[in-house]
């Protein structure tokens, strides 16, 4: 995202114009920190974990690229500037209220993640054509206005991304086979990531795997080839979870049942647990999907448990392919 400062990530310790930069744009949005100070102190650390629960991040206290972008797209409400389809695709807060409004009134964006993509272009020109606007794809001061006199029709109303889901989820198959299931991992627990794939083949699946950092190619991949779930695991020291993707106005009722069988799996194996968390981290968020990601750990308890952790979650994989329902 434009604006990223140099030397991310920022932690404790740290000190500069990037630092305070950071302090500004937590002030700015609820998360003040007390003095004018260019150095990352316990205050900052603080102030950044806080937001960094609130938001749906991992909780480590370091602001890097992922944490940074979330506080770029807080900074942006509805109507504060203008929208509209552009490479690199616009993100924020204000994105994803459009897309809430927008599949609550009838127009698909397709997603509610915060990101204007060719679909939200799509939805908000035909909602600018249902209420007599020029379909132009700009949501300026006129467009904003048209969603605020038909607000008070979307209250309570669910929106077509979740009605999408719901409808997929009770027509697909009640089996394994055949499913089109991703499995990845960011590079640190490839062993784990192959187990799973490798079960799942055994199973009948078509399985399609990962071992590499670049989640965002992760994500591009398993939307094109169309899977059915995406399941990604990595190593972690701390904030353990399986998490699932869902933010203000949307849940991926998908993910949180596949979050809650692998937690539940997961439990008699770890020394801490995993609790299936409500994330908006960009690998769920990017993927079209039910989604989960595992952070597990610590690294002495999870290798030497290599084999019975991959047989966990592939069975995981097996009982939400059986009934995809939340538990």
């Amino acid at each position: 995202m434009s604006g990223s400062p140099h030397g991310l990530p920022l932690r404790r310790g740290d000190a500069g114009d990037a630092v305070h930069d950071l302090q500004r744009r937590l002030a700015l949005i609820g998360y003040s920190i007390d003095g004018d100070s260019q150095e990352f102190g316990t205050e900052t650390e603080a102030s950044l974990r806080r937001f960094q629960s609130d938001r749906g991040l991992v909780v480590d206290g370091i602001c890097g690229p992922q944490s940074w972008n979330a506080l770029v797209e807080a900074d942006h409400r509805l109507g504060d500037r203008l929208l509209y389809y552009r490479d690199p695709m616009m993100r924020g807060d204000d994105v994803a209220e459009l897309q809430r409004l927008l599949g609550q009134l009838g127009f698909d964006p397709h997603w509610v993640d915060g990101i204007l993509g060719p679909r939200t272009d799509r939805a908000i020109r035909q909602f600018q054509q249902n209420v007599g606007l020029p379909d132009d794809g700009v949501v300026g001061r006129s467009t904003t206005d048209a969603f605020d006199r038909l607000a008070k029709q979307t209250r309570g109303q669910v929106t077509i991304a979740q009605v999408r889901e719901h409808e997929r989820l009770r027509r697909q198959p009640n089996r394994v086979e055949g499913r089109r299931i991703i499995v990845g991992d960011a590079g640190d627990l490839p062993v784990i990531a192959q187990a799973v794939a490798r079960r799942l083949r055994q199973l009948g699946a078509e399985v399609l795997s990962f071992s590499t950092p670049d989640l965002s190619h992760q994500a591009r991949t398993s939307n094109q080839w169309n899977g059915d779930i995406y399941l990604g695991v990595t190593l972690a020291v701390e904030d353990f979870s399986v998490s699932y993707f869902a933010m203000s106005g949307f849940e991926s009722v998908g993910g949180r049942a596949l979050a809650q069988r692998c937690s539940t799996a997961l439990q008699p194996l770890l020394a801490d647990t995993t609790p299936a968390t409500a994330m908006r981290l960009s690998i769920l968020r990017e993927t079209k999907m039910p989604a989960v990601w595992c952070r597990i750990g610590p690294g002495d308890v999870v290798v030497p448990q290599a084999p019975r952790v991959a047989r966990a979650l592939a069975d995981a994989i097996t009982g939400w392919c059986l009934d995809p329902n939340p538990q």
